[in-house]
């Protein structure tokens, strides 16, 4: 009998390894001048991990482990805060729980970072999207996997280079907090890819996605940007950073091996930036010079501080 016990508890063990009860480690570190709080999000037919939200003060970090054949996405939340009646909000990221733990989705505009593991081939799949907006900059790296295992990201604060038709305010008007898709902005088949713009052949990018798109070049800038910007990784963990600090010492080692020039698409494109003159036709204005002016500003100051470790 007892022997059968064994048998039994042996079988058990090798069904937990089988159906992927084993664990990838995503850890998450804060390097922003504010407390961000991370937000998570279980795909359909995804079980919930065991935290779906919670703080991280500034130079924090937190590891959650996740089921290896878990799908979801993170994201940043930011300038949250708890009213009298103990409801909590977020003015960028928000997940509308009223809660620091989300049940659901981010509202737009958010930077996401998307996975998909253990998926086709066994591999991971991944992506740092800006197809709901922008928040915060972000950047995923792999760690110990194999396989392509490309870092991605947007490394770029774009709040303040953001078009004047994309931009989300603070409540008294004193800076942009976040920047919307023009999906988000203007709510249309073209720049929504739906309707008669459903497919990649009728869905182009647009001189917003473009923004988005030169600014952080291995980042989701519309629906269809799939060939450029979703990778993949075997059996790896995953380390997910917001703001990250260039310029310290510890990077190479930290967000990869490889300078964001080195490998193409680049992390940052230091080189070039759309003037939105080949998409003057677009339903709407392109972008401003001012803007424009922004976002070269904002590049070069991160190209600067790539330079400087």
């Amino acid at each position: 009998m007892a022997r059968l016990s064994f048998v039994e508890y042996f079988l058990s063990l090798q069904l937990l390894f089988i159906s992927g009860v084993l664990s990838a480690t995503f850890t998450m570190t804060n390097y922003c001048e504010y407390t961000v709080w991370p937000g998570v999000l279980s795909g359909a037919g995804t079980a919930p991990l065991s935290k779906t939200g919670f703080p991280l003060q500034k130079g924090e970090s937190r590891a959650l482990s996740v089921p290896t054949n878990w799908s979801g996405r993170f994201w940043g939340r930011t300038q949250c805060t708890e009213d009298s009646t103990g409801k909590f909000s977020c003015v960028t990221g928000d997940c509308g729980s009223g809660k620091v733990e989300c049940t659901g989705g981010a509202v737009p505009p958010a930077t996401l970072a998307e996975f998909t593991l253990n998926g086709s081939g066994g591999l991971d799949f991944y992506d740092l999207s800006l197809v709901d907006g922008y928040n915060l900059p972000m950047i995923v790296v792999p760690r110990g996997g194999s396989g392509n295992c490309t870092t991605t990201g947007c490394v770029v604060d774009l709040n303040g280079a953001c078009p004047s038709e994309l931009r989300v305010q603070s409540a008294d008007g004193s800076e942009n907090v976040a920047c919307k898709s023009a999906c988000l902005a203007f709510n249309t088949p073209q720049y929504c890819c739906s309707g008669a713009y459903a497919t990649p052949d009728t869905c182009k990018p647009s001189s917003f996605s473009e923004f988005f798109k030169h600014a952080c070049p291995r980042a989701y800038s519309y629906a269809y940007d799939d060939s450029t910007s979703t990778f993949t990784c075997a059996s790896a963990d995953y380390v997910i950073t917001f703001c990250p600090n260039f310029s310290s010492k510890k990077s190479a080692t930290e967000y990869g091996d490889e300078r964001p020039e080195a490998v193409q698409p680049p992390l940052v494109n230091s080189s070039m930036i759309f003037i939105g003159t080949e998409y003057a036709n677009d339903a709407t204005s392109h972008l401003g010079f001012y803007s424009r002016l922004a976002i070269f500003v904002a590049i070069l100051s991160t190209v600067w501080q790539l330079l400087l470790f």
